[in-house]
C-alpha cells in the first residue's frame, strides 16, 4: 500500500521565489505525514528545488527516470503561477506514463501585493492546457486551489494515491481462470484480447488438470495438513465431514501452487457443478481464504468481476467480495439484498462459519456441497464496481459507486448483506439498459472516485460513476 510520488514544484521567474521555498517544504512535509514517499529535486539541483527552465525540466526528468520503478504517480504543485512548458516538458522527457495530479496553492486576500501574490489559480489552467496539448492525462484536486495542510488536500492526496495503485496494479496484472465457463452463465463471457490490450493477461488451467494434481497429493502430505489446519483456523467447521475438509485442503494447495508459479494476482473459478459432481465439495472456503489474503477469487469464471475485485482491493488495501445484485428489500427503492452462496472473505462477515451449499444441494446431493462460508456482512460504508469487456464496441466498460451496508434485519442462507445506495433505481436501470452482468464486486471502503479516475482517465475505459 506504500505509494511513491514524483513531485514537480512549478515556478515562474517574475513571481515571488520565497513561495517556492516554503511551498516545497510544506508539500513534502504533508506527503510524509500522509505516509507517501516523495522523489523531488532539491535546492542543490535547481533554484529552490523548482522547475522553470528547459534545463530544470531535463534534470527533473532524469531524476524521475532513475526512480522509474518506484514512482507510482506525479504531483505537480504550483506555489506560484508556475511555468507550464517546464511542467509539461518534465513529464514528456521522463516518459513515466503514470497518473498526474495538478495542485495549486491558494492566495490569501490580505497578501495580494507583488511581494506575496501567487496567481496559482490562473497558472493551474495554463498547466492543464499544456498537458492537454501534450496528450498527457491528469487528475484535479476537488477544489481549484487548496492549502497543502488542509483536510481537503489530504483527502485528495489519498484518493490520488489510490488511483495510482489501481493503475499500476492493473497494468501488467496476470489473472487465472480455473476451469471452463459454466454452461448456464453466458453472462460471464469476456474477451481475453481486450484485457490484453489494457495490459491484463489471462492464464488458464483446465479443471480436469487441477483434479489430476489433487489426485497426486497424499492425505499425509505436510502441505495438505498445513492447509487443513489453516482452514480450521479460518472458520468454524463443526459438522463438516473430515473427508470434505481434506479435499478442500488439497484443492487449496493446488491453487496456491498454480497461482504462485504463474505470478497470478487473482483467480476466477468454475465453481459449479462439475466441482461438486466429480470432486465432491464446493471451493468457496478456499476462495474466501484467497480473497482474505488479498488474492481475490471470483465465482463462475467471472474475469470481469475478478478485475473489479482487484481494483477495489488495490485502492483500499482491503479484501473484496463478488456478489449478486440479488433481491429487493421490501418497498425501499434505495435498498437491496447482496448475496452469494458464498465465498465472501471473512474480513466482511460478523459471524463466518462453514456450511453446505443450499442452492445446488438438491441437484448434486448435500454430501457433495460442503465448504461454503456463510454469515452476515457487518454494517459498513462500501464501494461497488463492475468491469466488462464490450466485444461489440471493442472496449472495456465499467461502473462504480458507493453506499452503505446496513444492519437491517434479513433472514436467509449463504452470505448476505442489505445495502443502501442513493438512487438505486437509477443505477439498476443503467445496469439493465447497458447489459451489465448480475455480479458486482464490493469492498468495505469508500474508494469510488479513485477507481473511476483510474479506469476513465488513465486506462481509457468507459466508466459510469454513479455518485458523480
Amino acid at each position: 500500500m506504500k505509494t511513491t510520488l514524483g513531485v514537480i514544484v512549478g515556478n515562474r521567474g517574475f513571481f515571488p521565489k520565497h513561495l517556492c521555498v516554503s511551498g516545497r517544504e510544506e508539500v513534502l512535509r504533508v506527503l510524509a505525514e500522509e505516509g507517501i514517499n516523495a522523489v523531488a529535486l532539491g535546492p542543490e539541483d535547481t533554484p529552490y528545488g523548482s522547475v522553470e527552465s528547459l534545463s530544470d525540466a531535463q534534470k527533473c526528468a532524469d531524476l524521475f527516470k532513475r526512480h522509474r520503478d518506484e514512482i507510482d504517480g506525479v504531483l505537480v504543485t504550483l506555489p506560484n503561477f508556475g511555468d507550464e512548458r517546464a511542467v509539461a516538458n518534465t513529464l514528456r522527457f521522463a516518459g513515466l506514463d503514470v497518473p498526474v495530479l495538478v495542485h495549486a496553492f491558494p492566495d490569501e486576500a490580505g497578501k495580494m501585493s507583488i511581494a506575496d501574490r501567487r496567481d496559482s489559480f490562473c497558472g493551474k489552467m495554463s498547466v492543464c492546457n499544456n498537458l492537454t496539448q501534450y496528450g498527457i492525462p491528469y487528475s484535479l484536486t476537488s477544489l481549484h486551489t487548496e492549502s497543502p495542510s488542509s483536510e481537503a488536500f489530504r483527502r485528495d492526496l489519498q484518493r490520488f494515491a489510490a488511483t495510482c495503485r489501481v493503475v499500476r496494479g492493473l497494468k501488467g496484472a496476470r489473472i487465472g481462470i480455473l476451469g471452463a465457463r459454466p454452461a448456464a452463465f453466458n453472462t460471464v463471457r469476456f474477451s481475453e484480447k481486450l484485457l490484453e490490450s489494457s495490459g491484463i493477461s489471462v492464464e488458464t488451467l483446465d479443471l480436469f488438470e487441477a483434479f489430476g494434481r489433487v489426485g497426486r497429493l497424499d492425505d499425509a502430505d505436510p502441505r495438505v495438513k498445513a492447509k487443513r489446519d489453516e482452514i480450521a483456523a479460518y472458520v468454524p467447521t463443526e459438522g463438516i465431514p473430515p473427508e470434505a475438509l481434506v479435499k478442500m485442503a488439497k484443492l487449496g494447495v493446488v491453487i496456491d501452487d498454480w497461482m504462485a508459479s504463474n505470478a497470478l494476482v487473482g483467480v476466477a473459478v468454475q465453481c459449479w457443478t462439475a466441482m461438486e459432481e466429480f470432486f465432491g465439495v464446493v471451493p468457496c472456503t478456499v476462495m474466501s481464504m484467497l480473497s482474505n489474503r488479498l488474492l481475490p477469487a471470483a465465482c463462475e469464471t467471472d474475469a470481469g468481476g475478478l478485475i473489479a475485485m482487484y481494483a477495489l482491493q488495490l485502492a483500499s488495501g482491503r479484501p473484496s467480495a463478488l456478489v449478486d445484485w440479488n433481491n429487493n428489500y421490501g418497498d425501499d427503492p434505495d435498498k437491496c439484498v447482496l448475496f452469494h452462496c458464498s465465498n465472501w472473505p471473512k474480513d466482511f462477515l460478523a459471524d463466518a462459519r462453514m456450511d453446505y451449499q443450499a442452492i445446488i444441494a438438491g441437484t448434486v446431493g448435500r454430501e457433495n456441497t460442503y465448504g461454503t462460508v456463510v454469515g452476515r456482512a457487518r454494517p459498513a460504508p462500501f464501494t461497488y464496481c463492475r468491469v466488462a469487456t464490450d466485444d461489440q464496441w471493442g472496449e472495456i466498460s465499467s461502473y462504480v459507486g458507493q453506499g452503505e451496508l446496513t444492519d437491517d434485519p434479513i433472514s436467509t442462507f449463504g452470505g448476505v448483506a442489505v445495502a443502501r445506495i442513493p438512487d438505486l433505481q437509477g443505477l439498476l436501470r443503467y445496469i439493465c439498459e447497458m447489459g451489465f452482468e448480475h455480479h458486482v464486486a464490493v469492498n468495505p471502503s469508500l474508494v469510488g472516485a479513485a477507481v473511476a479516475d483510474a479506469f476513465g482517465t488513465y486506462l481509457g475505459w468507459e466508466v459510469y460513476h454513479h455518485d458523480a
